[in-house]
């Protein structure tokens, strides 16, 4: 190990830092302090991941517009995590949360691409929300059940497209109505009309 301050001689490491001159240990505290700012300066911060305020402000916009367009149409609702999400919650208060179930498997197996794993798939999900006395079973008419188990002899993605169509048009009809009238939506869209206030009072 050596100094690079003048005068300093070089030094090897078995001597320790007792030996050191003091101008060379004064220059070596004021480089960690240097380095202790550069690395807490908030550029740096937000470089590394941390979230900035506009960020923040942006996101919190974000989802309150989402919020906002969800009563727009079921289909808006649908596009949104953020709003399955609400949409599953409230389904579950009403014992029905089946409807929303079967319909996102119905999406996730549609997107199987595999023959083997698209036959086993559509076995369980028929076995699951379909079949009569299905341990989560949908509410779908005779006919499109009995179409739905014709389609599993030679399963193909759209196998389930009119159970999941009738699925969908009941919970749009039924459940998304009684979604946007329920008190956790209520809540909801306050506070994202507060939130849209708020911003235009202070732009």
């Amino acid at each position: 190990m050596s100094c690079w301050m003048p005068g300093c001689p070089a030094l090897s490491m078995c001597r320790g830092l007792a030996t050191l001159p003091i101008t060379c240990l004064e220059r070596a505290k004021d480089l960690k302090s240097r380095l202790g700012i550069l690395l807490h300066k908030p550029e740096l911060g937000h470089r590394t991941g941390t979230p900035s305020k506009l960020q923040l402000g942006s996101r919190r916009r974000n989802s309150s517009q989402e919020v906002l367009e969800w009563r727009e149409s079921f289909d808006q609702l649908l596009k949104s995590k953020s709003g399955v999400t609400a949409f599953h919650t409230f389904l579950k208060t009403e014992f029905s949360e089946e409807n929303l179930d079967f319909w996102l498997a119905c999406e996730d197996f549609k997107k199987t691409r595999s023959k083997t794993k698209l036959a086993s798939k559509a076995n369980r999900i028929f076995e699951e929300f379909v079949q009569s006395e299905a341990p989560r079973e949908v509410n779908i008419d005779h006919e499109t059940r009995e179409i739905t188990r014709k389609n599993l002899s030679g399963a193909t993605s759209a196998c389930f497209n009119e159970a999941q169509a009738k699925t969908r048009t009941l919970m749009e009809k039924d459940s998304y109505p009684r979604f946007l009238k329920s008190a956790s939506y209520q809540d909801m869209t306050k506070q994202a009309t507060s939130r849209g206030i708020s911003k235009r009072s202070h732009t």
